[in-house]
């Protein structure tokens, strides 16, 4: 079995000697061949030169460097293209995630999944960090439907074809298994073990969970909704319009009654969501517009491609068909 290891890096030169050697225990032990493909994302530190000490001794070594900071999202996508094993696996450099799982990671491959995510059930961080990251994975696991604990382990291993029919930018490496899933594939967890930070300091910052849920209504949008935008902002629009409509109505009836008709609060107000609810309307049918004109034939991944009478293909990723 071939692997691609993909690592991203951003000032971790203290850990990664000792990340490498972990690695290559476990590689060696299961007897694999493979790759390590690691992402330096504009670090400041020495780790682009370890890096490079490691390429100059190991020819499985490759190493890619951003000149600034991109973002975990923008490493992963590099590293994804770049792999070339019929497994690709994640692991963050920090040493909080263990190689030794990552046979047990690709063992669940084995038995059927396509994408297998860690779940850190006993998670070594402090509990601010882990009361922001529950509340967020169950957020995102009621609003995606995809019952996973831990959507943002950096710990995950992957049949090539799934890192190859994704797209990952921004910041959405945390709804990898998301996009995964809503692209067809089985997605699914184990438990793993997580570590206290070793070296350095975490790059974890408060405003990536504000950032975190305005990425989720990303995700939502361009997977359910992107062939449609219409039903999206229809929906939205036919809620207001309806709360708007109500107290019309009520007041409109008590004028054909013969009551006299008086400007109240909840009449302007019904009023403002009425007005409200026409300009989301037209914001559907303009995004409709643009998606009809700008967007080219859409793009599906087959599970299976029949061509002809004999000419079938498993899992490949075909396109603008």
């Amino acid at each position: 079995m071939d692997l691609s290891v993909v690592i991203p890096v951003y000032n971790e030169e203290q850990s990664l000697p000792e990340l490498f050697g972990a690695l290559e225990s476990v590689m060696k032990d299961n007897g694999w061949d493979y790759e390590y493909i690691f992402v330096d994302d504009g670090s400041v530190d020495r780790s682009l030169a370890v890096l490079r000490e490691l390429h100059r001794h190991f020819e499985y070594v490759k190493v890619l460097s951003f000149r600034r900071n991109y973002g975990k999202s923008a490493a992963l996508s590099v590293g994804f293209k770049q792999a070339q094993g019929d497994v690709v696996v994640t692991i963050d450099a920090d040493l909080q995630d263990d190689p030794m799982e990552i046979p047990s990671l690709v063992k669940k491959l084995g038995d059927g999944a396509d994408l297998v995510s860690g779940w850190k059930r006993n998670r070594q961080d402090p509990w601010t960090k882990l009361f922001l990251s529950k509340v967020f994975n169950k957020v995102t696991a009621i609003l995606s439907g995809i019952r996973l604990h831990d959507f943002n382990c950096g710990l995950k291993a992957y049949k090539n074809e799934v890192v190859q029919s994704i797209s990952v930018y921004g910041e959405l490496h945390r709804f990898i298994p998301v996009l995964a899933a809503w692209e067809g594939f089985r997605v699914d967890e184990i438990q793993v073990r997580h570590f206290k930070r070793k070296y350095g300091k975490s790059k974890y910052g408060r405003k990536r969970i504000l950032n975190g849920f305005f990425d989720l209504v990303t995700v939502m949008f361009i997977t359910r909704r992107a062939m449609s935008p219409l039903h999206f902002f229809g929906r939205i629009a036919i809620i207001l319009f309806t709360l708007g409509a109500i107290p019309q109505v009520y007041f409109l009836f008590q004028w054909l009654g013969g009551a006299g008709l008086r400007v109240r609060p909840i009449m302007l107000g019904g009023f403002v969501l009425i007005i409200v609810a026409l300009q989301i309307a037209s914001i559907g049918l303009l995004a409709e517009l643009i998606s009809a004109r700008s967007g080219g034939d859409p793009k599906y991944v087959f599970k299976e491609y029949l061509v002809g009478r004999s000419g079938t293909h498993v899992g490949e990723n075909r396109e603008n068909v």
